[in-house]
């Protein structure tokens, strides 16, 4: 019951399902989200948190870099459900589709002068 609980309090917001659908197929560093979706770093640190803590994304750090992915195909049967109906419900909505055209021209950005603009903001 706690993974089913967990899991879907973290699909319960907007902008964390925003960020699970823009890690389809990629990983993105922290402030290439906090560039996609216009939130400030510790709004996407704490939504980022919320859906490591269901499992359905996966975290590693490099220096000074926090990078994420989504859960891999060793996550619990319950996560990979979770992920594949996230993606058959919502993936042609809108929203989401101007969020997968924005992402191609956040990643044409290195994520270094990203970082640095954001830090000056």
């Amino acid at each position: 019951m706690f993974s089913f609980m967990t899991i879907t309090k973290a699909l319960s917001d907007e902008n964390r399902v925003r960020m699970l659908l823009a890690l389809d197929g990629r990983e993105l560093c922290v402030c290439q989200i906090i560039e996609l979706l216009g939130l400030a770093p510790s709004t996407v640190s704490k939504h980022m948190s919320i859906l490591a803590n269901a499992r359905l994304v996966e975290g590693r750090q490099k220096g000074r870099w926090r990078f994420y992915r989504l859960a891999g195909d060793d996550a619990p049967d319950e996560v990979q459900e979770a992920i594949a109906w996230t993606f058959r419900s919502i993936s042609k909505i809108p929203q989401i589709r101007r969020d997968s055209e924005r992402i191609k021209e956040v990643l044409k950005i290195d994520p270094e002068v990203l970082c640095k603009a954001q830090n000056r903001a």
